[in-house]
């Protein structure tokens, strides 16, 4: 079994975590290929000593690879599928963040986990992606132009609103006069898109969600649209420029930019273990079930 490793490091609690993995790992003869970066880290801070094989980018990800293992929270994830993208190669979240919807193993449960990994018992749930595009080419992002949770767009330098004129397959919806908005995958639904008051989508569903982020209009609410649709927003205000998010990666981009939202055509494989689904996280994550009434 060869394996890819991707992580962050966190003083307090990922040395116990990569410790178990690349122990448990090399007594089960799994080959295990390192970011270079992630390495480089791990050396300096004496966790492993032995030599590893390394990678640094999606180019070095192939077929050869039976899974890519991220250590951290979600966000971790959001960068290892930056490196994985059309490759195909599944990703497993071992969580040694806070809140997170991802990164689904536990710090205490990885040897028992990664046994079931090592013995294929699990399942591949396949994650929407979505691109963008602008005119003019927007050169920040054209390497990477692929969000797993969500595109946004804000207000920069300023502390008034913008408008944000938006057309489904070119037919106009609305113009919302709002600090920004969200477009956000299924997988993105429990992200920034909820703290925003939108609905949580199962990560199946074939949808994508449009979040105001504190609109003028009051009348103005979250629409789930069918995921095959191309978003064109064209953002307006009094200042020359605007922010473009996908995902952690930002952007600025001039005012009256036209920007074009849609699916891309390969999805993100996510590791799902039968003990820690989506639902049974859902309830961890947001307490429910902890009202003693139920």
């Amino acid at each position: 079994m060869k394996v890819a490793i991707y992580g962050q490091y966190y003083q307090n609690s990922t040395e116990p975590i990569i410790r178990d993995i690349f122990v448990f790992f090399n007594e089960n003869n799994v080959e295990m290929v390192i970011e270079e970066a992630f390495l480089k880290l791990l050396y300096e801070k004496q966790i492993v000593k032995k030599e590893y094989k390394t990678f640094q980018s999606h180019k070095e990800l192939d077929a050869s690879f039976d899974i890519m293992i991220s250590i951290g929270g979600d966000g971790t994830i959001l960068r290892a599928a930056t490196l994985v993208r059309a490759s195909g190669i599944p990703i497993l979240g071992i969580n040694a963040g806070r809140l997170g919807f991802l990164a689904m193993v536990q710090k205490d449960e990885i040897a028992e986990f990664l046994q079931l990994i090592i013995e294929k018992k699990y399942t591949i749930s396949e994650r929407s992606l979505i691109s963008l595009s602008g005119t003019p080419e927007i050169s920040e992002i054209s390497d990477i132009n692929f969000a797993m949770n969500e595109i946004s767009v804000s207000r920069k330098d300023t502390t008034s609103m913008i408008t944000i004129e938006t057309y489904l397959n070119d037919e106009f919806l609305n113009s919302y006069w709002a600090d920004g908005l969200i477009i956000s995958t299924p997988t993105g639904s429990t992200g920034y898109s909820l703290s925003c008051g939108g609905p949580i989508l199962t990560p199946n569903v074939s949808s994508l969600v449009i979040t105001p982020i504190a609109p003028h209009n009051l009348n103005a609410r979250p629409l789930v649209i069918p995921d095959d649709t191309v978003i064109r927003l064209k953002i307006t205000g009094r200042e020359k420029h605007y922010l473009v998010s996908l995902d952690s990666r930002i952007a600025s981009v001039k005012n009256e930019s036209v920007l074009t939202i849609k699916k891309t055509p390969f999805k993100i494989k996510m590791v799902e273990i039968h003990e820690e689904t989506f639902l049974k996280t859902l309830r961890n994550k947001l307490l429910w079930g902890e009202d003693k009434r139920n």
